[in-house]
């Protein structure tokens, strides 16, 4: 559960209570170091992610190259409305990745919901594309890419959890930090230059409150992890 006093984290056209915290955990104390460190290794650990899907690609017969994952959003999606400007479209996420890396292998994810023709965003010409990958869990991709490619998509955050590049064509709260290669319209604002774990403890330990459904009270994010 999050509650902003300031903004909401989503919103870059504002100020968020987040972008408060990321600032003052650009410096962190040793103890608070090594529990995000500890906390980004369990996420890992566990295999855990917002995406909870099932479903294994083989792409051993792709062509060598790098590799960018491109991840289809839903297009009336808040982070889409509040924290895109020139480019805001699937299909014109998918244009600029090919653009500016015309020899790459690039694959682009659809957005589940859009799949399941819940939520709008279906992108119709993926020629820009090598491959679509439909169904399938796009964080077990993340460790056969070398770059991602995004909008706002949370997914650039859980890339940059495991050591992949990430580019932003948009402004997501993980953007303008010095932690990805941004192109979108980052807050002039957003000048403090926290390390991973930074990010980490002020998105997953500061920001949030946590609730155990087991024990029906607050707790800690590590409880989180531990149930889920």
């Amino acid at each position: 559960l999050v509650t902003d006093d300031l903004g909401i984290y989503y919103d870059p056209t504002t100020s968020s209570r987040l972008e408060k915290w990321i600032e003052a955990r650009a410096d962190l104390r040793p103890d608070q170091h090594l529990r995000a460190r500890k906390l980004i290794d369990a996420v890992i650990k566990s295999g855990l992610s917002k995406y909870n899907l099932g479903g294994a690609t083989d792409l051993s017969d792709l062509p060598k190259g790098k590799r960018i994952l491109v991840p289809g959003q839903v297009e009336d999606d808040a982070s889409i409305k509040t924290g895109t400007s020139e480019i805001a479209t699937n299909a014109a996420l998918l244009a600029a990745a090919r653009a500016a890396n015309p020899d790459a292998v690039i694959l682009y994810k659809p957005h589940p919901d859009v799949e399941a023709g819940l939520r709008t965003g279906q992108v119709k010409d993926t020629h820009a594309a090598d491959r679509v990958l439909d169904n399938c869990d796009p964080v077990a991709l993340l460790k056969d890419v070398d770059e991602v490619w995004t909008m706002t998509s949370l997914l650039g955050f859980e890339a940059l959890l495991r050591g992949v590049s990430v580019t932003t064509l948009g402004a997501p709260f993980y953007a303008g930090w010095g932690l990805s290669t941004d192109h979108g319209d980052i807050p002039p604002r957003r000048r403090a230059q926290p390390t991973l774990e930074g990010l980490v403890h002020a998105a997953l330990i500061d920001y949030p409150r946590y609730f155990d459904p087991k024990t029906g009270r607050a707790c800690p994010v590590e409880v989180v992890i531990e149930r889920l």
